[in-house]
């Protein structure tokens, strides 16, 4: 059921770029014979052109892997808040625009996600195959409530209790079910968030600011690609509820949860939510996967249960 790993990459390329007078970096893994499209993947708000590396060794065989660190995240230029969302999406395209890639499989986890999409209905040519993990549509009741605690703590350099919120807010309680390596990786967020620099409190400050002041969805059109939305069957930041009324907003989307795994589902399953993202891209059947739960088409559900009134 995984996916066979029978070449390595060709070769890494940084490259820095500036969109609008702000200064990124982007991440090429190159691959000289691709079954597929580019795969670009766009991580959450604490993910950077580095978090996909253990993804690599399953992913790159297929394909030329691209990660980037937009303005005002990871080491790119700090962005003021009043850059919202439109910005970061048209900054994506920019970035493909100047490494020369015309078309990408789209892979968005958490705030990635949020990019991915305003850059798939702004740039709806630049798409292939949208795969969205740990996406909702809408902003979670239990981050806008944790926003102010968590900006607070920042800005008065309690790093630490910002630390346990911030493990709190992105891990599962442990009575919600098993998850996969939990203890391993709330450690690994805790020292994470422990060792953030002073420009990376600064920039997480902006994030919140950002989000909360911008929203983080549009009801634009979405090009009709195949697409998968999934995330862990214990998420409690995006439940399953809220990618179900995501994937029903996309044409033709598949939905579906990833067997003993939380909103972190890309860590603690990275075999396994490699082996999905490389099968989708491939069109290779992602139905029947012990790791997951039933295929749902939420759209067709929902149009189905319309018809029928």
């Amino acid at each position: 059921m995984r996916t066979a790993v029978t070449a390595a990459q060709d070769s890494v390329e940084e490259r820095r770029l500036a969109f609008q007078g702000f200064s990124y970096t982007c991440r090429i893994v190159h691959q000289s014979a691709p079954r597929t499209a580019p795969l670009l993947l766009l991580g959450g708000s604490s993910q950077d052109r580095y978090s996909w590396q253990s993804h690599e060794k399953w992913l790159a065989p297929l394909c030329t892997l691209i990660t980037v660190d937009l303005p005002g995240y990871g080491t790119s230029d700090f962005l003021p808040a009043r850059y919202g969302i439109d910005f970061l999406g048209d900054a994506v395209q920019h970035t493909l625009a100047e490494i020369g890639v015309p078309e990408v499989n789209l892979f968005g986890g958490c705030f990635g996600e949020v990019v991915g999409l305003r850059f798939a209905q702004r740039h709806p040519e630049s798409v292939r195959r949208i795969i969205f993990a740990g996406a909702a549509n809408r902003l979670p009741g239990i981050y806008t409530e944790a926003v102010p605690r968590l900006s607070q703590a920042l800005g008065r350099g309690d790093i630490e209790g910002a630390a346990e919120g911030l493990v709190r807010l992105f891990m599962s309680n442990p009575e919600a079910g098993r998850v996969r390596r939990h203890a391993a990786v709330a450690r690994l967020l805790q020292r994470q968030f422990m060792n953030q620099t002073p420009e990376e409190v600064r920039k997480a400050l902006e994030h919140n600011t950002r989000l909360v002041t911008h929203g983080c969805y549009e009801p634009l059109p979405v090009p009709e690609v195949p697409t998968l939305v999934f995330t862990g069957e214990h998420d409690t930041l995006c439940t399953p509820e809220m990618g179900r009324e995501l994937a029903a907003t996309m044409p033709g989307a598949r939905f579906t949860t990833v067997r003993e795994a939380d909103h972190l589902v890309t860590v603690e399953r990275r075999e396994e939510s490699a082996d999905l993202i490389a099968r989708f891209c491939t069109d290779r059947p992602v139905d029947g996967l012990p790791y997951c739960s039933a295929l749902e088409s939420p759209a067709a559900e929902l149009t189905g249960a319309s018809s029928a009134r």
